[in-house]
């Protein structure tokens, strides 16, 4: 039973349905949440706000908070300090904590959690308990139907594929129509192209209904691909939060332009806006003078010049990946090998000389992080 303070606002609107809910306020909300267990902070004053309909990546290595979040959101654990909101209603918070059952919040896990003794359309039909019989049995035909899932409906889990259970756990999450719906690593456990077929097909249905999603994965390929937006995490901080497009371009720190991709990372002191390297002079035109950074290259943005122009390096191997081919490179003046990532194929061989020029365009330079 939800406490009086909590499952209903002063006006007697049910958070779960958002009556009365704004109609600008962000689906979710999450205010300077923290989670301590001990002096551990498994999350560290993280605020995010998901839209109507939005799909955001929570992305990071192992440890850093992603799977904690989720649950906060949830209600199936309690955060230290700070706020929830759902459609504009406080579910966690001063005012009091609404259950996870009448969040109206949807889940998959990565492990699937189908129940074994169950059916396909069983399973479905789960969350569908106190309904109408035959608005249970049409819904959970039409979900079935949209996922391919039909001839399986009187099958059990262990009869099924990776992939074909993912689906069900998909529908059966989708079923009573959450308001959101929360992803944990949901295609972690298919493999090559039927992952990607998989995720193609589960975005596919999530917006064509529209449904507000956060997905948990530690992959940031994957992020970049199916998100709206990736909200990166570090340590139980928010580091970064945008479009792919925005954060693989412009991260804000080196530990954001290191986890999206491989990066070449040049250390350097920025002088009047700028920062000498070995490859060049780069402009650092938001770092304070005299500060330690980070030059972060990605290798396609170093190129293999065709005359005896630029920066000289020797080649120390060369590996094809099909339409690239992925170099090492040693630069003088670095301790590091260099990585490019040149298209096409110029069948270079270790031992051989080349000329670098850098794109600086897509040069970042950054604090260091010391990392």
């Amino acid at each position: 039973m939800l406490g009086a303070s909590a499952g209903i606002d002063s006006r007697g609107a049910n958070p779960v349905n958002g009556e009365n809910a704004g109609v600008a306020d962000p689906m979710v909300a999450l205010d300077a949440v923290t989670v301590a267990f001990g002096d551990i902070l498994a999350l560290d004053g993280v605020s995010l706000e998901v839209d109507a309909g939005e799909i955001v990546s929570l992305v990071g290595p192992s440890g850093s908070g992603k799977s904690t979040l989720l649950r906060v959101i949830a209600g199936i654990a309690r955060q230290s300090s700070g706020r929830v909101r759902l459609a504009g209603v406080e579910v966690a918070g001063s005012s009091g904590f609404v259950e996870p059952e009448h969040r109206h919040v949807g889940m998959v896990f990565q492990d699937y959690a189908l129940f074994p003794h169950l059916t396909v359309a069983a399973n479905v039909a789960f969350g569908l308990r106190n309904r109408d019989r035959a608005a249970v049995r049409a819904a959970v035909s039409g979900l079935l139907d949209r996922l391919g899932l039909s001839r399986y409906a009187n099958s059990y889990p262990h009869m099924l594929s990776g992939g074909e259970r993912q689906r069900v756990a998909l529908a059966r999450a989708l079923a009573p129509q959450p308001r959101v719906l929360l992803m944990d690593e949901p295609f972690s456990g298919l493999d090559g192209r039927l992952r990607d077929r998989v995720r193609q097909e589960t975005l596919d249905v999530l917006r064509d209904t529209g449904t507000t999603t956060i997905v948990v994965t530690h992959d940031p390929s994957e992020a970049m691909r199916i998100a709206d937006r990736l909200a990166l995490l570090d340590r139980g901080r928010l580091v970064q939060c945008g479009s792919a497009e925005e954060v693989y371009a412009r991260p804000s720190t080196a530990f954001a332009a290191r986890f999206l991709s491989e990066i070449n990372e040049l250390a350097g002191t920025c002088h009047c806006g700028r920062v000498e390297t070995p490859l060049g002079t780069f402009a650092a035109p938001h770092v304070s003078d005299a500060a330690a950074v980070r030059v972060c290259i990605r290798p396609e943005h170093v190129r293999v010049g065709d005359g005896p122009q630029g920066v000289v390096a020797r080649v120390l191997s060369c590996e094809f990946l099909g339409d690239t081919e992925r170099m090492l490179l040693a630069v003088p003046g670095l301790d590091q090998p260099l990585c490019l990532r040149n298209p096409g194929h110029k069948r270079l061989s270790p031992g051989g000389s080349v000329f670098l020029d850098v794109d600086s365009s897509g040069v970042v330079v950054v604090p260091d992080d010391g990392r």
